[in-house]
């Protein structure tokens, strides 16, 4: 392959009616991997995986509707709930053609990504998991404040939520929990960058909601694991165990439905890719070798 094959493309497409900015790399005729990222991040959390794996792969990461560079649209046309960002993600494939695909999947990404193997079990190639949980008895204490406000909603409750949405919350969800010779690795850009790009009315408001909407993603756990153990995709799981959301019994709860996935835990949290890239890469790269066509 050309090195102009590995660097990274940016554009712009109509996904669903809502203008959606994408970084690509790779050969347009290779096999996919599609990067729907988590919070409170955007595709800028692939930023160094697309170059490093875009000689064989045609890897694909979306900002989301209301985060990084896409559009923001109005909550009447778009309700800023994790079922509108599964619908989404699946008007962005069709945007750009896309009939298979293996997915990544991570923090919030992890839930839209799911939802469209749901409904497109036959176009997933393989799924790379890297902290993003559905089994909700291993969730970590980091939960506790949000499921305090699902089970009893108050004015005060959506207060204290609204009130981690700033830059200095953003600057917890990122190193607020691993040990400072990992802080070390990480760059500031990741939540000066967001914040300048999330800090206004309708972004802020519309995360709470996302926020508030998780509650029903519980609700969706049951059938994610039944996809699982009905289609037993190509699976690897990558994990950081220092995550206060999601611990390790998180990551090794996906082996009750995929027996034969792949697992590899590392002494980082829940951003792997800022923390251990060359690890985390080098174990993508040896997976898609081997479970996706050339």
């Amino acid at each position: 392959m050309t090195r102009l094959d590995q660097s990274t493309r940016h554009a712009l497409v109509d996904a669903a009616g809502i203008r959606t900015f994408y970084r690509e790399a790779g050969p347009v005729d290779a096999p996919v991997l599609l990067l729907p990222h988590g919070y409170p991040c955007s595709s800028y959390e692939f930023r160094n995986l697309l170059p490093a794996l875009g000689d064989r792969w045609r890897l694909i990461a979306p900002d989301a509707p209301g985060f990084g560079y896409s559009g923001t649209p109005a909550v009447a046309q778009f309700p800023y709930t994790f079922a509108a960002y599964s619908q989404w993600l699946e008007g962005f494939a069709e945007a750009l053609g896309l009939s298979r695909y293996a997915l990544y999947l991570h923090d919030y990404g992890s839930q839209f990504g799911l939802e469209l193997a749901l409904r497109h079990p036959e176009r997933v190639t393989a799924l790379v998991i890297q902290n993003g949980d559905i089994y909700a008895d291993e969730h970590g204490p980091k939960y506790a404040a949000l499921k305090e406000h699902w089970a009893n909603p108050t004015p005060e409750g959506r207060e204290k939520l609204a009130a981690n949405v700033t830059e200095e919350g953003f600057h917890d969800e990122f190193v607020g929990e691993i040990h400072a010779e990992l802080v070390e690795r990480i760059t500031p850009d990741l939540w000066t960058l967001h914040w300048a790009l999330m800090n206004t009315p309708d972004r802020r408001e519309n995360v709470v909601r996302l926020f508030e909407d998780q509650a029903n993603t519980l609700d969706r756990f049951g059938a994610q694991q039944e996809y699982l153990r009905t289609h037993r995709p190509p699976t690897l799981i990558l994990w950081g165990v220092e995550d206060g959301y999601m611990p390790e019994g998180a990551a090794r709860a996906y082996l009750r439905d995929v027996p034969d996935a792949e697992l590899h835990l590392f002494d980082g949290g829940h951003w792997l890719l800022e923390t251990h890239f060359p690890e985390a890469a080098a174990r993508v790269q040896d997976f898609l070798s081997r479970v996706l066509s050339s």
